[in-house]
């Protein structure tokens, strides 16, 4: 049969026939919906991937922890440290424990 005649034997038919394949058509919309393909899924799978595997706070994170192993071992090879000297100190190990703190409970706020 051509379409034309399945369409007009869709139209006539009544009662079950007809909810028989309506059935059949959500149930085939339903399981394989049609895709769309879009010139931007490769950026968008990347960014997925950089926002999953957390790059940038790791990189952040890194550059912090070699920062402050420069800066403690800079303090501690002082033979008289300064009171701004010991200031400087406590600021960075401050801002790093808040930051460390952020980085770490992220995780758990994108999940829930």
């Amino acid at each position: 049969m051509s379409d034309k005649e399945d369409d007009a034997e869709i139209q006539t038919a009544t009662g079950a026939d007809r909810y028989a394949w309506e059935l059949e058509q959500s149930k085939s919309d339903a399981a394989a919906p049609p895709y769309n393909p879009n010139r931007f899924d490769f950026l968008i799978d990347l960014a997925a991937a950089v926002d999953n595997f957390r790059i940038f706070p790791r990189i952040f994170i890194s550059v912090y922890i070699y920062l402050l192993y420069e800066t403690v071992m800079w303090f501690m090879g002082l033979e008289a440290p300064s009171m701004e000297q010991a200031g400087l100190i406590s600021v960075i190990t401050g801002i790093g424990a808040a930051w460390f703190g952020l980085y770490v409970n992220s995780n758990s706020n994108r999940r829930s």
